[in-house]
């Protein structure tokens, strides 16, 4: 059983990674034009190549017909590209145009120098050592699943 201690680490750091989540929103000004999930989608593209969009609704938890909005957006914006499937043309498999790579690439340097910025002014070098640690137990919340 979670004791008063343990509720309140896990709100305070809830708290403090969707502020600092904002935070790095707030600071990529090439990111502002697009929702949370055209970001979503556009970092998915950039990182796993070609997806169907099923595949992409699947990953992004939402509808079909959501993602079939957002896809429309991203192709009306010239970041996505649409090749059919040479096994069933039926299928469409979505990729990053060379525009929608150079933009997720300024999003993420925008957000990087940002970051960069703020641990470099705001922290010792003994909490630039204990950010580093950090990394391993965050990466383990990120990636568990909850059966």
């Amino acid at each position: 059983m979670a004791t008063q201690s343990d509720i309140k680490l896990v709100a305070e750091m809830r708290t403090t990674i969707t502020r600092l989540v904002k935070k790095l929103r707030k600071h990529s000004v090439t990111g502002m034009a697009l929702s949370l999930t055209e970001r979503s989608v556009m970092g998915l593209l950039y990182n796993e190549g070609a997806l169907l969009p099923n595949e992409l609704a699947a990953r992004e938890k939402i509808t079909t017909q959501s993602m079939s909005q957002i896809l429309n957006h991203l192709a009306e914006l010239g970041y996505i590209n649409r090749r059919s499937s040479k096994a069933d043309k039926r299928k469409s498999f979505i990729s990053l145009s060379a525009k929608g790579a150079s933009i997720v690439e300024q999003v993420r340097h925008e957000k990087d120098n940002w970051l960069y910025d703020a641990i470099i002014n705001a922290c010792t070098p003994e909490e630039i050592s204990i950010l580093k640690k950090a990394l391993i137990p965050l990466n383990k919340l990120v990636d568990y699943e909850d059966e």
